[in-house]
């Protein structure tokens, strides 16, 4: 695919992946990929139906019985094998995603090209206990069967490397419904999986829209397990579709979480951070720190240094190497996001960075300015629902109790941070906290660890072993 600026190519897909074959789909019509930075479509995929479900699901059935009792090293070294084929295309797929997205490029690079997922996968295939003596009995870990994966639009192909390569190593066989908003970057994978031989039906993708093919899924009889990652509204939806069988589900879904910054802390750097964080990809990360919550005599200077970060953020094409924030994703995005920005200011937030008017010279771009809005209330539209753009709330706390307090006062839980000058203070709070994962100082991971969400964030948990186990039946041998 050529950049803009040697001129977009039309990236047409008119086939489906099933068994082992590209083949057509049973829908009609296909779907448009809009470039969030011209507004154009660059591509289409075709529009997927229920029939296409019902195939890609006999196809991983028949598929599962060889696959998983192929043993686990050997599952590992086909995972090897995609990880690398990704990394010879990790160029060619970063500029695609910029091209779906609207993330900078540079950053899709480091963020959104799952090398490393694969990877993580294949040692866990040679080297996790599938097998365990308790007693004179024999714990068997087997795969549960078939999964159909549904992953949204944001991190592509990081949340569909998230579910497809877990499940893969665990002995799984995966139907794949990605995100139609951004779903070229699933193509190439399957070109990958084509490529590497991975045996027929193990692997199968679909495309079109959750009415049209994820809700047949989640509803088919030869899905063992459904994971999904969308917004709270669908996960409620596929949850109930898998309930009405009793299928396995995992979900990971919305978050609207706090930055919690005690009076101790560093405030240039606490709320540097935390700017920084609630950005990234213009926003639209489900663990994005969207809440400051700042000890109530530090706002005026909180606010300056937020203003500052924000006002200092270059908007603009994600294919230019200067470039800090891309578009949102799409038309209908932009204006949900610029409608919040309004509201938080209707009820009595006041406008610090940014606003609801589009950045100079965004042309037919889905360009929202980076903005803070401060003096917020925990009860405020802004501080409650999940806004999914450049959009940072700063409420003010009195203590560490009232931080605590606000922090935890939200239907999510997905993530959380906490800044203190007292690294044991900092963890105190951060135990308090209702959420699946706090960064303590904005420090990072340096290994999988398990992510996911309490409350209406999720169920399950993704990520290293963690993840693999979600995709796994505990059977007792009694002997």
């Amino acid at each position: 695919m050529a950049s803009r600026y040697g001129g977009p190519t039309l990236t047409q897909r008119d086939r489906i992946y099933i068994d082992g074959r590209w083949v057509p789909s049973a829908g009609n019509g296909s779907i448009e990929v809009i470039d969030p930075t011209t507004g154009e479509a660059f591509g289409s995929v075709p529009a997927g139906a229920a029939g296409d479900a019902r195939l890609a699901v006999a196809a991983a059935r028949s598929a599962f019985d060889s696959w998983s009792q192929l043993p686990p090293s050997d599952r590992g070294l086909y995972l090897t094998r995609i990880a690398d084929r990704i990394e010879q295309r990790a160029d060619e797929l970063a500029e695609l995603i910029a091209h779906e997205v609207g993330m900078p490029v540079a950053q899709c690079r480091d963020w959104q090209v799952p090398i490393e997922d694969f990877r993580v996968a294949a040692a866990l295939a040679d080297s996790y206990p599938f097998e365990e003596a308790v007693g004179t009995s024999l714990v068997v870990r087997e795969p549960v069967g078939v999964v159909a994966a549904i992953t949204p639009w944001n991190y592509p192909l990081s949340q569909i490397a998230a579910k497809v390569a877990p499940a893969l190593a665990a002995g799984c066989t995966v139907v794949l419904k990605p995100s139609e908003v951004a779903p070229l970057n699933a193509f190439v994978l399957a070109e990958i999986i084509d490529e590497i031989g991975l045996p027929a039906g193990v692997f199968n993708l679909l495309s079109g829209t959750g009415p049209d093919v994820g809700e047949p899924l989640a509803s088919d009889p030869g899905v063992d397990m459904i994971s999904f990652t969308g917004s709270t509204r669908a996960g409620r939806i596929v949850a109930e579709l898998a309930m009405r069988r009793i299928a396995r589900v995992t979900l990971e879904l919305g978050g609207k979480s706090p930055l919690v910054i005690l009076d101790d802390a560093d405030l240039e750097a606490a709320v540097t951070y935390g700017v920084q964080d609630c950005y990234a990809n213009s926003g639209q990360t489900c663990n994005a720190l969207t809440r400051m919550i700042v000890p109530r005599e530090s706002m005026g200077q909180a606010e300056a240094i937020a203003a500052k970060v924000a006002d200092a953020m270059v908007v603009g094409d994600p294919l230019a190497p200067d470039t800090d924030l891309g578009p949102l994703v799409s038309r209908t995005q932009q204006d949900r996001v610029r409608a919040y920005i309004e509201r938080g200011i209707e009820e009595g937030a006041s406008l610090v960075a940014g606003g609801s008017d589009a950045p100079a010279g965004s042309g037919a771009g889905f360009f929202v300015r980076p903005t803070v809005l401060s003096g917020v209330t925990n009860d405020m539209t802004v501080a409650r629902e999940e806004i999914f753009g450049p959009v940072l709330v700063i409420i003010a706390h009195d203590g560490e109790e009232d931080a605590v307090r606000i922090a935890n006062d939200t239907d999510y839980g997905l993530w959380a941070g906490v800044w203190s000058g007292d690294d044991d203070r900092a963890a105190r709070v951060a135990r308090r906290l209702r959420a699946g994962g706090v960064a303590v100082n904005g420090a990072s991971a340096s290994e999988p660890t398990p992510f996911g969400g309490y409350k209406q964030s999720g169920i399950g948990r993704e990520m290293g072993r963690y993840g693999l186990e979600e995709y796994l039946e505990f059977k007792s041998l009694v002997v």
